[in-house]
């Protein structure tokens, strides 16, 4: 699991020098209570770290350029607890590289009826102030969510949590690197894309490694590190007989436990978060990772079949921002479809590579043949995936930009045994209907992978879309064709 505890979001309070020092010193006592009440909540995952109060242009400049350059600092939220001229903001904002969110919010939950006066107004001015900082940064045109309500609120507590993890997804994306092995999977044109803009755009870098220079890697695995990640397998699952070391493909689980050792050090050695493979890409390999890229999900590595670095990348942010929350987010795809007129559903899966994250109790260890690849029969974990709300995104590269779409999703626990599919799956009905959600799907363009997300929200991944300034798509329990179609048109403008 990804510790979260290690990231910063640092609380920042607006004013000015007009109040005099015992406003200030109120100000500054009222900052670090809220502060630390939100560092010690326990639903925030976050540490909260209060920051003096900021009453200049050169105040505001030097906490926004410290906050550039702490390595563990992944936004800011402001707050502007008296009038804050905004322009003193306007260099600060200018160079601030982190995400920011807009605490709009006031000390006193209760305007306090019989005892308010003008001290009392002079010293508790959000209402206003607040709306000074919310100019400057409309003004600027930067994205920023804004949070309304007393620092207590449940809701707003729920709000500040969400934005903080996924502030943790957008900071883990910067500088992140991702390994492809091989290509992109020939004529594929969905999970290809501009990888230098994407560079540019998201912050992290995607580069090719020959298939070979894995291969190395995994010759040099042990004997013993083999026979302990096996012990492993069968005490974690349930490993079908053939498998067990009677059994006559004994041998397969040892390849496959090779393969994950040496992609788990080929990864750790080269500083990956996340990489991609292909079964057309497996010279000197045995058989296709199943149950390495499976486990290695399980670990918080990103991963995508077929080249698909987008992803893959995708992925590795859900992963982060979803660190501690119950259920788990995987690598998916769009298998088969269930057109039954009284119960229509999707049946999502891959060829082998399922993250374990998402399993509905014990998964059972097994071997199959693939069918495409020519290579051996892979090792995979299989399993179904429970019932209840759930989402599939997809990052796709529209050419003059990138689009994150959503579809809301109520995942069903699968209602007949499934002897003969020898591969992790999940059902699920698509907001608002079979119909529109996959028609939806198609007119904007989604890919066919996604990563499905057990503990994430569309809230989750729209405030992501705007720290990353890109197109944000949802397709929920209100979504109606004309109007997507209107709004798709509108972005093609927007975006020109």
């Amino acid at each position: 699991m990804i510790d979260l505890k290690t990231f910063e979001v640092w609380f920042v309070t607006g004013s000015q020098h007009l109040y005099g020092e015992e406003t200030l010193k109120k100000v500054a006592g009222h900052s670090q209570q809220i502060a630390k009440s939100l560092n010690d909540d326990k639903q925030i995952a976050v540490r909260i770290v209060f920051k003096p109060t900021v009453k200049s242009t050169e105040e505001i400049y030097a906490v926004c350029q410290e906050a550039n350059t702490t390595k563990n600092c992944i936004g800011i939220i402001a707050w502007m607890h008296t009038f804050s001229p905004a322009k003193m903001w306007i260099g600060g904002l200018k160079i601030l590289q982190k995400p920011i969110m807009h605490l709009h919010t006031q000390f006193n939950r209760d305007i306090p009826w019989n005892s308010i006066d003008m001290d009392f107004m002079n010293l508790n001015q959000s209402a206003h102030g607040d709306r000074e900082f919310g100019f400057i940064m409309s003004r600027m045109r930067l994205n920023r969510k804004v949070v309304v309500g007393h620092w207590q609120d449940e809701e707003v507590l729920s709000q500040i949590n969400a934005w903080s993890r996924v502030a943790a997804g957008w900071h883990d994306w910067q500088g992140a690197k991702f390994v492809r092995f091989g290509d992109n999977m020939r004529f594929v044109a969905v999970t290809d894309g501009d990888k230098v803009e994407a560079e540019l755009k998201f912050g992290y870098s995607v580069n090719t490694h020959g298939i070979g220079d894995l291969v190395k890697v995994i010759n040099e695995i042990s004997d013993k590190e083999t026979d302990q990640l096996v012990a492993e397998y069968v005490e974690k699952y349930a490993v079908v007989a053939t498998l067990q070391k009677s059994g006559a493909q004994y041998n397969s689980l040892r390849e496959a436990a090779k393969i994950e050792l040496g992609l788990f050090a080929f990864l750790k050695d080269g500083n990956f978060k996340g990489f991609t493979d292909t079964f057309e890409d497996l010279h000197g390999m045995v058989q296709l990772p199943g149950i390495a890229a499976q486990r290695l999900m399980g670990h918080g590595y990103g991963f995508a079949g077929e080249g698909d670095w987008k992803t893959a990348a995708l992925v590795r942010a859900m992963k982060v921002m979803g660190s501690g929350l119950k259920g788990g987010n995987s690598f998916m795809e769009d298998y088969t479809y269930h057109f039954d007129p009284q119960n229509q559903m999707v049946l999502g899966s891959h060829m082998l590579e399922i993250c374990e994250s998402i399993a509905d109790g014990k998964a059972k260890c097994e071997i199959h043949p693939l069918g495409i690849g020519g290579k051996a029969d892979p090792v995979r974990l299989v399993f179904n995936v429970a019932g209840g709300p759930a989402l599939n995104a997809s990052v796709i590269d529209m050419g003059n930009r990138f689009r994150l779409l959503v579809n809301e999703v109520e995942a069903v626990a699968p209602e007949h045994d499934l002897p003969k599919l020898p591969v992790a799956r999940v059902l699920w009905k698509p907001y608002p209907d079979m119909k529109t959600g996959c028609a939806a799907w198609i007119l904007a363009g989604g890919a066919h992978h996604t990563c499905y997300s057990q503990n994430l929200t569309a809230a989750h991944l729209e405030d992501f879309a705007e720290m990353a300034g890109i197109e944000y798509v949802l397709i929920d329990k209100d979504t109606k064709i004309h109007q997507l179609k209107k709004e798709l048109r509108w972005s093609e403008v927007y975006y020109k």
